[in-house]
């Protein structure tokens, strides 16, 4: 038994330690359409593993958007860290869709695209700008990147986003 536990030690803190978040793939994934091309609007909703031992029971969650005839997305996200360099918690920002979550593969949650999607993207713009908890962050319970996202969702219906239980803080209740 001690060894099996020992094993499983080792295997732990060699996941842990295995990855560097600093040489971590940001790469897009490819999932999302490329925005010169494709003219439609497009909504997307996106999760991938945290970084580190999180990982293996928690997803970071964020929203990707680009109004029709837009050449860019633009992705809303809260990260943690960013209050520890005096950056706003939620951050608004024209960027790649679909990319890496510090290595990790992200997956898309839900997508929406054409008629009725740029009101639906204005409508989550407004929700992410309005996000009650922006300049509070806990990984457990909340409020965290995954609040955030159920924020949005709550504030727009139509989104029809039902996070995965790895979602840990989507709900959060204060």
């Amino acid at each position: 038994m001690r060894q099996l536990t020992l094993g499983f030690l080792i295997l732990f803190l060699s996941g842990c330690a295995a990855k560097d978040w600093r040489t971590a793939s940001r790469e897009p994934a490819g999932i999302a359409p490329d925005p010169k091309v494709t003219r439609e609007a497009v909504l997307q909703v996106y999760g991938a593993p945290t970084w580190g031992w999180r990982g293996w029971f928690a997803i970071h969650t964020w929203v990707s958007a680009k109004h029709t005839g837009e050449s860019h997305y633009t992705v809303y996200e809260v990260i943690g860290w960013r209050l520890y360099g005096g950056l706003p918690l939620v951050r608004i920002e024209k960027d790649a869709p679909d990319r890496y979550w510090f290595g990790e593969r992200p997956r898309l949650l839900v997508e929406h695209r054409g008629a009725g999607v740029d009101e639906m993207i204005d409508a989550v713009d407004k929700a992410a700008r309005s996000y009650p908890w922006s300049e509070t962050y806990k990984a457990f319970p909340g409020p965290n990147s995954n609040t955030f996202t159920a924020w949005i969702a709550r504030q727009v219906p139509q989104l029809k986003l039902s996070l995965p239980f790895s979602a840990i803080g989507s709900g959060y209740r204060p």
